[in-house]
């Protein structure tokens, strides 16, 4: 199944999430400065067309998974591409319980370089892992708790 025409959205790399009711929606980076979504009811045969999400983002990888609670966690660079722009500088989490609306719960970079291509799990004892590049010369580990991820930052 053919989920992206390339017509709307160059949307790339996408990341599964699932829900309770058993819908299904993916989240992609795009040239479009955005970050896409799909959303599928039939356990992924047929996609809604593509759409943007409120959420910026300056044309990175992003990784998201569906939380053993049933809420949503979402790695992303939370900005946009352009001359004064942080572009990869920012790289945040981000909670959702319906995958719509979308929270910043923590920065974890938030400085000159570039953090990118995050990757994340949740491990049996709960615990999420996210790894991402670390101004493109190392490799960063970070261990959240979900269950302190309810407030936003401050």
């Amino acid at each position: 199944m053919r989920v992206n025409d390339g017509i709307e959205f160059d949307a790339i790399q996408p990341s599964i999430l699932t829900y309770e009711d058993g819908s299904m929606q993916i989240l992609c980076r795009t040239i479009q400065d955005v970050i896409s979504e799909s959303w599928s009811t039939d356990g992924g045969k047929s996609w809604s067309p593509m759409k943007a999400t409120e959420l910026p983002n300056p044309n990175a990888g992003t990784d998201a998974l569906s939380l053993k609670d049933g809420r949503q966690l979402l790695v992303y660079n939370h900005s946009v591409r352009g001359r004064n722009a942080p572009g990869r500088g920012l790289l945040n989490v981000a909670i959702s319980d319906e995958g719509r609306s979308w929270k910043t719960v923590l920065s974890l970079e938030k400085q000159q370089g570039e953090f990118s291509y995050p990757a994340v799990i949740q491990s049996e004892d709960g615990l999420v892992h996210i790894t991402y590049t670390y101004k493109r010369n190392s490799i960063k580990h970070v261990v959240l708790d979900p269950r302190q991820l309810d407030a936003p930052e401050e």
